[in-house]
Parts: structure tokens; C-alpha cells; sequence
């Protein structure tokens, strides 16, 4: 049996959106910057997918940028910044913004990190004591890539009035609700693979008015804001992807998170990474003590089980999470934690088949382990 959870690295792309695309490559093929036909049923159908995104946020499509996803995106958002700016993010983001964060600092950039409780929310007292009269962006994830935990961001925009105030929300995106008017926000980024659209499409919300450092130079695509030729087929795509997700998905989704978490938290040893609560509808991160989680991961896999130790962009490194690390977990504790994460396809037997597996994985290695278990 064949169990994909590695939702949060990607989805599979949607059979409707397939097809909806193929018109795109081999019919509508229109460069939508021409100006004869076939460019403007190009230039039409982009923005329609950009009224889908803006109002899935309230707000206009002229405050929608596209792009090639949510690195991007991210990368494009903190790089309005300049010598001598203060830039407030957090210890647990996600790589495109954390390196771009330490890149920025070797640009003259001061940038506080802010802590993030066992759980890992962000301490709103912290980030009033950082703001400073050089603070010009504020920069917190939503929904964490690897623990799941979603941020109090209307919480955080009241704090934010008169900064700007960014949200990697790649991974909330169509799964919780979000209002940019009523969370402040400045800038928010999203990304089309992560909700069964294709990859290499995302989107950065621009309020209006803001001026972005173009970092892709050439024609005036995108408002003047992104040169390039537009991926139609991808945004086109992206867009249909934000149509067919239903309120009925995410709820059937969290139903299938909470009994997956409590079914792999019998087994002996475990613990459940971030809020129980207040997390992605899909998202399970487990640690399992005296494990391996790379070696864990390689056995399931081995079994058809595809699940991570961690964030895909990140996962060719054999540092430990330094998400799983800001929460406060022991090194050997972070290097032993699997996330498991589910879509709108994830059925209950295919979480039947991987608790059984996880549970023999995880006992064939706790038996050769060669980590000690200090309470016997």
C-alpha cells in the first residue's frame, strides 16, 4: 500500500486543474502582454485567477502580485528593505525567509529574533519591547511549515499600526480564513502547490501604495512589480486550486489530524510538537524518543508510508529543525521527530495502515537503537 503525508512539501495536483491547464498550453497560449486576441484572453484570465486570490483575502486584485511561489514571494516582501532598517521576524520560520533574514544582515539590516514559547507562539509582549524607531517591517509565519501552529495574526497587526507587517501564510492559505484589512497586513505571501495546484506559482499581496525593490528586472508585468512572462497555465491553476477547496475538506481533514495524533501519541515515548490546538487542519508533528527520525522515515518509506523529518527545503541538512529547537526540544529529542501531513485525499484507511507501521518501524528501531533510555 502507497500512503502519501508529506502534504506540507506538496500536494498532488488536482485531475480538474490538469485539464483545466492543458487548455492553457495548447489552445489559450497567449503571451498576455500581446496585445491582439490571444494575449487578452491571456491577460483575462489571469486576472480572474487574481480576483479569486483577492477575494479570498477581501481585497482588490490590483494589490496581487504573481510569482513563482512562495520562496519568492517571501524573498520579494523583505526585500524592501534597506541599510539601516529594523526588521522584526521570528525563530521559527520558514528557510526562504530566515536565510533571507540573515543575508539581509550582512547588508547593514539589524534583525531581532523573536523567541516562540514551548508551543510555539510568539510572545506579543516581546515583540512591543523590539519595535524601535528603525523598525520598518514586522515579519511573523501563520501557519508553521513543521509544527502546524497557527499565529494570533490579528493579535499581532493591532501591535503593527503604524509598521508594515508581513505573513508567510504559504501554508494557511485556504485552510483557515484570512482577512488582510482586519489583520493589517502589508504583505502576505501564498503559494498554489500546497492546496493541489501546480508548482512553481505563488502570489504576494501588495497594499497599495507600497513600493517593492523589483528583483527580477525586465517588462512591466505585474504591475511594474515583477518582470517576466506569466506562468498563464500555472495561474490559471492556482486559482481553480482555491475554487474547488471546500469548508467540508478542512473539516474532514482536522478530524483525520485528531485521530491520527491520538492513536501515534499511544505508542510509548512520544510527544506532540506544537499546539494542540491551534494548528493546520493537516499538520502532525511527532517526536519519538530513542529514534532516529531520518531512520524512521527510511523504514516507512520502505513500507509505502512517504512522510518527513522536517521542512522539504530544508531537509538535506543534518542540522536538527530549528524550529523544533526555538520550542526547546533536546537535540537528540528534535532529531527523532517525524511530521505527518494530510490533504483532502488522505483517507482513514490509509492512516489505519500507517499507525500499524509506524508502530512496528518504531519498535523494530527502539530495539537496536543505540541510544540509551536513562529512566530504566
Amino acid at each position: 500500500m502507497e500512503v502519501y503525508l508529506d502534504n506540507s512539501a506538496t500536494t498532488q495536483v488536482d485531475g480538474k486543474i490538469i485539464k483545466l491547464m492543458n487548455k492553457y498550453f495548447s489552445e489559450n497560449y497567449g503571451n498576455p502582454s500581446s496585445l491582439h486576441d490571444f494575449g487578452r484572453r491571456a491577460k483575462e484570465s489571469l486576472d480572474k485567477s487574481r480576483e479569486i486570490i483577492a477575494k479570498k483575502i477581501n481585497t482588490n486584485k490590483d494589490e496581487i502580485i504573481f510569482t513563482s511561489g512562495g520562496s519568492e514571494s517571501n524573498n520579494l516582501a523583505l526585500n524592501i528593505l534597506k541599510e539601516g532598517d529594523h526588521l522584526i521576524t521570528t525563530k521559527i520560520e520558514h528557510p526562504s525567509i530566515f536565510e533571507t533574514a540573515k543575508n539581509l544582515e550582512r547588508k547593514g539590516i539589524k534583525v531581532t529574533y523573536l523567541n516562540v514559547n514551548k508551543e510555539g507562539f510568539v510572545d506579543l509582549d516581546e515583540l512591543k519591547k523590539s519595535i524601535n524607531k528603525n523598525t520598518k517591517l514586522v515579519s511573523i509565519i501563520h501557519g508553521n511549515n513543521e509544527i502546524g501552529v497557527i499565529q494570533d495574526l490579528e493579535a499581532i497587526g493591532k501591535i503593527c499600526k503604524n509598521i508594515l507587517f508581513h505573513t508567510d501564510a504559504v501554508q494557511s492559505f485556504c485552510k483557515i480564513n484570512i482577512d488582510v484589512n482586519k489583520f493589517n497586513l502589508s504583505l502576505a505571501s501564498f503559494s498554489s502547490h500546497k492546496i493541489h495546484g501546480p508548482k512553481g506559482v505563488g502570489a504576494l499581496y501588495v497594499k497599495k501604495g507600497l513600493e517593492l525593490n523589483k528583483m527580477i528586472l525586465g517588462g512591466h508585468q505585474e504591475m511594474n512589480k515583477r518582470g517576466g512572462t506569466e506562468n498563464v497555465p500555472g495561474i490559471v491553476g492556482f486559482g481553480e486550486a482555491i475554487k474547488l477547496i471546500k469548508e467540508n475538506d478542512i473539516k474532514r481533514i482536522g478530524e483525520l489530524r485528531d485521530f491520527l495524533i491520538k492513536e501515534l501519541l499511544k505508542i510509548p515515548r512520544t510527544r506532540l510538537n506544537g499546539s494542540k490546538n491551534k494548528r493546520l487542519c493537516n499538520n502532525i508533528n511527532i517526536s519519538f524518543e530513542l529514534i532516529e527520525g531520518e531512520g524512521l522515515m527510511l523504514h516507512l518509506d520502505m513500507k509505502g508510508v512517504k512522510v518527513s523529518t522536517g521542512s522539504a527545503c530544508s531537509s538535506q541538512t543534518l542540522e536538527p529543525s530549528h524550529v523544533l529547537i526555538a520550542i526547546g526540544l533536546p537535540h537528540e529529542i528534535a532529531h527523532g521527530s517525524i511530521r505527518f501531513s494530510l490533504s483532502k485525499n488522505t483517507t482513514k484507511k490509509e492512516l489505519l495502515y500507517t499507525i500499524k507501521k509506524v508502530k512496528e518501524v518504531a519498535k523494530l528501531l527502539r530495539k537496536i537503537s543505540p541510544l540509551k533510555d536513562d529512566t530504566k
